[in-house]
């Protein structure tokens, strides 16, 4: 589908490689809290069917309730990769269910129960995301069950969240992780952690062409993962947005959430993000990584990624439930 340019690109190998038992690592396991209850829910777009699940609070309601969506590459609903499965999504949206907080989490196009609504690659475009996104926050609205609808975006989620924030009108925005800045200039610094001086004068000038609006039709096949021809047009729909700009232009309440063991987003990204919206609240949390768990040495960070058992950052659902308390309301 997309290239995953939110994700480290070394993080698939080396969990492959590395597996801890909680017990040696000190950290007792601790299971995500369960919800009252779930609910089934399906929204229908050009391509297909999307499929996703709500995870609602104890009681009758009605609740405020919040669209979680998920960052960039094969992630699913419970913020899971094929061969990485941490159930960070999955924890969070149950833990602000006791909070009092319904959560809906879904897979998007092309992922996990939604596969079948996959558009052809080439003709996939960035805004398609928003788009879903802003449907489910209008579907949620007309939901007897549901009082104030707001929308919280993970990773590159954020980005896609901030779009449809702005077309759906939510009541609240939370940025999870989200870029301070537009995609090239992080994968670039990705890149340059991870390629040879050679091979990254090759996706420079590959992304040059993209930033222009360019496609490009020769592709060397060591770089075909992220630049192959059927995904470019998706990147350049991509590349034109500055997350900050973007978030500048929203008028509700902002959250933006980041932790400092994040290698793949910065601190600093965070401050840009929170620095461009009047008002926004800025939560740092120490010791909090990019799948939102406390991890700091680097086995801890391999480990976060495939293992559901290792629990969120314990200040993360208290931080976003008080927010969204004062926000949009909720126990």
């Amino acid at each position: 589908m997309m290239a995953p340019f939110c994700r480290c690109l070394l993080i698939a190998l080396l969990a492959a490689f590395f597996r801890a038992d909680r017990s040696e690592s000190g950290e007792k396991d601790k299971p995500p809290p369960k919800p009252a209850k779930q609910a089934e829910a399906r929204l229908e777009v050009k391509s297909g069917t999307l499929h996703g699940v709500i995870d609602l609070p104890k009681g009758d309601g009605p609740f405020p309730v919040m669209v979680l969506l998920a960052g960039s590459g094969p992630t699913d609903r419970d913020g899971n990769q094929p061969k990485l499965k941490n159930d960070c999504l999955k924890a969070l949206g149950q833990g602000l269910a006791e909070k009092g907080i319904a959560v809906l989490r879904y897979d998007r196009r092309g992922i996990g129960k939604s596969a079948a609504a996959q558009p052809k690659e080439d003709d996939f475009r960035f805004e398609m995301l928003a788009e879903d996104a802003a449907a489910w926050v209008k579907q949620l609205r007309k939901d007897a069950r549901f009082t104030k609808v707001g929308i919280m975006g993970h990773s590159e989620g954020s980005l896609v969240g901030i779009l449809a924030a702005k077309e759906a009108k939510v009541d609240a925005f939370v940025a999870l992780a989200g870029a301070g800045r537009a995609a090239p200039i992080i994968l670039r610094e990705q890149l340059t952690k991870n390629l040879s001086k050679d091979w990254k004068e090759k996706s420079d000038k590959i992304i040059d062409e993209l930033v222009a609006g360019r496609t490009v039709a020769e592709v060397p096949k060591e770089l075909a993962s992220l630049f192959r021809p059927s995904v470019q047009p998706y990147i350049i729909s991509m590349f034109k947005y500055d997350p900050a700009k973007e978030l500048s232009k929203l008028e509700v309440p902002v959250l933006v959430v980041q932790g400092t063991t994040d290698f793949q987003i910065t601190v600093e990204d965070a401050k840009r993000l929170a620095a461009a919206c009047k008002d926004a609240k800025l939560c740092i949390i120490e010791g909090m990584n990019h799948v939102l768990k406390s991890a700091k040495a680097p086995l801890e960070q391999v480990v976060s990624y495939s293992d559901p058992k290792m629990p969120l950052a314990p200040e993360l659902v208290d931080e976003i439930a008080g927010f969204l308390k004062k926000t949009i309301g909720g126990k």
